[in-house]
């Protein structure tokens, strides 16, 4: 994990150069910008293990930074916002961010994030590599295809972020099992919530988008008053191919 290669992107001098003395500390290969174009540009060409993105740039906006990086990449992507911008979490989350932190934060908070979105992503690879050809869960008009990390819901490939993959996996891993918010961010994330579980109801909505025939009535990740969030699966109707 360390020698990981971080590219911050944050037009704010002082700040980049803070995280990038704490990251490098762990030993990382960081690179950093304050320009949202070249953020793109070396996005592609350093092929980084993670993104750390400023909202509010000020030239071309991180949302559509990520937007326009999630075109040829999943590397994950951790924004970083202030307090008062639920509105462009929300969008920052929906075009394809992974998680964010908020402003002000202390630097050793940042890292434990990193390191922890970092371990998750190692973790996944190594799963994946792991896999069987073929393996795949089944639902009634929902398939899960674990190798290929497809979905096909009604018939049609539902394009799924990595992130709302990985959640829609662990809730159908485990159907009928309720989660609880903290417990299904910390396994999915990696990491703690610290009581701001915004990301994974953000997820959850955009993951019911494109999966459910109706979203907002939903049969396959319903909620669970009270608790959280369980895959909803009829007696019967599952089955893990390999």
């Amino acid at each position: 994990m360390n020698g990981s290669t971080i590219l911050v992107v944050d037009d704010e001098p002082d700040i980049t150069e803070l995280i990038s003395l704490y990251l490098e500390r762990e030993s990382y290969d960081v690179h950093m910008t304050g320009d949202g174009e070249e953020a793109i540009v070396l996005a592609e060409r350093l092929q980084p293990d993670l993104i750390i993105l400023d909202i509010l740039l000020k030239s071309l906006d991180g949302i559509e930074v990520c937007k326009r990086i999630r075109a040829f990449s999943d590397v994950p992507v951790l924004f970083i916002s202030c307090k008062d911008d639920d509105t462009d979490i929300i969008h920052g989350l929906a075009v394809g961010g992974d998680d964010y932190i908020t402003k002000p934060f202390s630097p050793s908070q940042l890292v434990a994030r990193v390191k922890a979105h970092l371990r998750r992503q190692q973790a996944n690879e190594q799963r994946q590599a792991g896999r069987e050809a073929g393996e795949r869960l089944t639902f009634d008009g929902l398939t899960i295809d674990l190798p290929s990390r497809t979905v096909i819901a009604g018939g049609k490939e539902a394009a799924l972020s990595a992130k709302e993959f990985d959640l829609l996996v662990q809730l159908a891993q485990s159907p009928n099992r309720a989660y609880a918010l903290d417990d299904l961010y910390h396994t999915v994330w990696g990491h703690d919530s610290m009581g701001d579980t915004r990301t994974l109801m953000v997820h959850i909505s955009n993951l019911r988008k494109k999966i459910e025939p109706d979203p907002a009535n939903p049969v396959y990740v319903v909620t669970v008053r009270g608790v959280g969030y369980k895959f909803n699966a009829k007696e019967g109707n599952t089955h893990v191919h390999r």
